[in-house]
């Protein structure tokens, strides 16, 4: 279904009034992330420790940076760790480095996908870039390993950015599908590689509607049995009718009468009137294959047969 085709009420996702209050520019800082396969000695993995102890110490004082170089330092040592990638997740979000807290968060929960101090990490980092409804799954999945009242507290600010994200995309897959029934309702009168004789208003109205709904370029022909140039223009519709099946071709006699039909005015035969959403874009009195293919490739821009 063309982007052109979906209903006007449907809404972009920038359209949607939400809190950025605590998202932040993106960062591209790159630390050491050890080795994961090398081999730990435990003389390494108590000096890590040491060092973990000191990051936490640091953090207490504000001294942020700092931990964070410390956590690294272990990090190097221990690189088998969830609990110090998770650490320096942490770290980072309050760096306010949401890149490279997702990195770290990522690792420990490879290491352990139990450990809610991941996921809060990372849900965190990624409400600082927006990314509302991942940052709520993470929270949500944090709180239910192990609930804390920081993590609570920032569910509870993402939430409503989350909940309208869903919502809105809800509505606009409901919008979606009920044009995309329109369209098909549509389709389904329009006999595609066909000329159709309109004897009655209403039909017309119908042929008219439908060929809005899709989108589609309309001729409506005005001929009559007596006009000779009608008589060679009637077989060349019918090929161009199969050979673009993508444009309605209506054609109406103007020696019948029909009830309930617009006034078209038609001092002249044949007469063609170009529609585009329901408005006549030309008339034109054309008399033969050649006239009438260059005005039909005008209008849809070589449109594929």
């Amino acid at each position: 279904m063309s982007r052109e085709n979906i209903s006007d009420e449907i809404i972009l996702e920038s359209d949607i009034e939400l809190d950025e209050s605590y998202v932040v520019a993106p960062d591209n800082d790159f630390e050491e992330m050890g080795y994961p396969t090398v081999e730990v000695s435990e003389e390494n993995q108590e000096a890590a420790e040491v060092l973990k102890s000191y990051a936490l110490n640091a953090i207490c004082e504000g001294q942020l940076v700092e931990a964070k170089d410390h956590l690294t330092e272990a990090i190097m040592l221990n690189p088998k760790s969830a609990l110090l990638f998770a650490s320096r997740a942490t770290c980072y979000v309050k760096l306010k480095k949401p890149n490279a807290a997702i990195r770290d968060a990522d690792v420990a929960l490879q290491m352990n996908p139990e450990l809610a101090r991941g996921y809060k990490a990372r849900g965190m980092a990624m409400a600082m870039l927006g990314l509302w409804e991942e940052a709520a799954t993470n929270l949500n999945v944090a709180l239910k390993l192990d609930f804390d009242e920081e993590t609570y507290m920032m569910l509870k600010k993402v939430e409503p950015n989350a909940n309208k994200i869903k919502d809105h995309r809800q509505r606009k897959l409901e919008l979606e599908r009920q044009n995309s029934e329109k369209i098909a309702q549509a389709l389904s009168v329009l006999h595609d590689g066909e000329v159709v004789e309109i004897n009655d208003g209403k039909v017309l109205r119908t042929k008219m509607s439908a060929a809005h709904t899709t989108s589609r370029l309309t001729i409506t022909y005005f001929t009559a049995p007596w006009s000779e140039l009608c008589r060679n223009m009637d077989p060349i519709y019918k090929t161009f009718a199969r050979e673009y099946p993508n444009i309605v071709f209506l054609t109406i006699d103007i020696s019948k009468r029909m009830n309930g039909a617009p006034k078209w005015k038609t001092a002249y035969i044949p007469n063609f009137y170009f529609l585009k959403k329901s408005k006549v874009v030309e008339r034109a009195k054309l008399t033969n294959k050649y006239e009438l293919e260059m005005k039909i490739l005008h209008y849809v821009g070589g449109l594929s047969r």
